[in-house]
């Protein structure tokens, strides 16, 4: 199942998406028709776990045999990214693929060790909304487009080998990144929260329907040229590791977010470098998830 967030006529309503994306069932609504409920947000949602996804599937089951108010179309809904607002800063590995970790550097920046940064909530945008271009503080905006896995429970101390059991289901994250603060400021939460710098979207894949994290095909385009190609089964750290190193001695609750890092083919990686520019159309796609995309603005 896919989920997301959407307004419909300025209210924030969690939805079941179609799978092509241009058509969405308002769960709430639906719900209040079967005579039963849920709640408001797709983050109160997750926080239900199995519970949910159940009702979830109820109710897309009885929609379907109805015809009933709670479905509308792409010209009837504004995205919005499946957690609008997160309650913690999202979670980033960096330098999570051998050949990203050498065109930033050399063989020696491949990491023995997990890199890990986080990105501001208040840098969330949706799916087709406009990222800042920020001239006023940078002239090095970069993209990296990541799969972000999106935390189902609380855990802590969790074994790489029960990870998945934590696990909600996956969305898409394109890591805008200031690269000129980032060398700047020798950290990196500054070049990587500037407001609009992480949209996210559009939906949110239930576990169930990703085979395996860890063999899924990533693509970004900027402007229709394809940049970044590559699978995640090229992780240096898998998932379940990410998850299990993240947790040890801090706890995820769900609804946390987890970038997994991402392949060879920024714009810093060219020469010249090729960063964003005004107008620029970033399109990340992940095979099972969806297409992401947005517009320097």
């Amino acid at each position: 199942m896919k989920f997301g967030t959407v307004k419909v006529k300025g209210q924030s309503q969690v939805v079941l998406v179609g799978e092509d994306h241009s058509r969405v069932l308002l769960l709430q609504a639906a719900a209040i028709q079967m005579g039963e409920t849920i709640p408001t947000t797709l983050l109160e949602c997750i926080a239900k776990g199995e519970v949910f996804l159940q009702k979830a599937k109820e109710i897309e089951e009885w929609a379907s045999t109805q015809m009933n108010k709670s479905e509308y179309y792409a010209d009837e809904f504004v995205w919005e990214a499946p957690i609008p607002r997160p309650t913690k800063n999202i979670f980033c590995v960096g330098k999570n693929y051998a050949e990203h970790a050498i065109e930033m550097g050399s063989e020696a920046d491949i990491p023995e060790h997990m890199i890990l940064f986080s990105k501001a909530p208040t840098a969330v945008i949706a799916h087709e909304g406009f990222i800042p271009l920020h001239e006023d503080v940078t002239d090095e905006l970069d993209y990296e487009g990541e799969l972000a896995v999106v935390i189902g429970k609380k855990g802590k101390g969790i074994k790489r080998e029960e990870a998945m059991d934590y696990v909600f289901g996956y969305t898409i994250v394109n890591d805008i990144t200031a690269r000129d603060l980032q060398t700047n400021h020798k950290q990196y939460l500054l070049g990587k929260s500037l407001d609009g710098s992480c949209p996210m979207g559009p939906v949110i894949v239930s576990k169930s329907a990703i085979k395996n994290p860890n063999q899924m095909d990533i693509e970004t385009r900027v402007n229709g040229e394809i940049r970044q190609q590559s699978n995640t089964e090229q992780f240096i750290f898998p998932v379940e590791e990410i998850i299990a190193i993240l947790s040890k001695g801090m706890t995820l609750e769900p609804g946390d977010i987890i970038a997994t890092g991402t392949p060879a083919g920024v714009g810093k990686g060219f020469n010249p470098p090729q960063f964003l520019q005004k107008g620029d159309e970033i399109t990340i796609k992940v095979k099972g998830i969806g297409t992401l995309t947005n517009t320097v603005h």
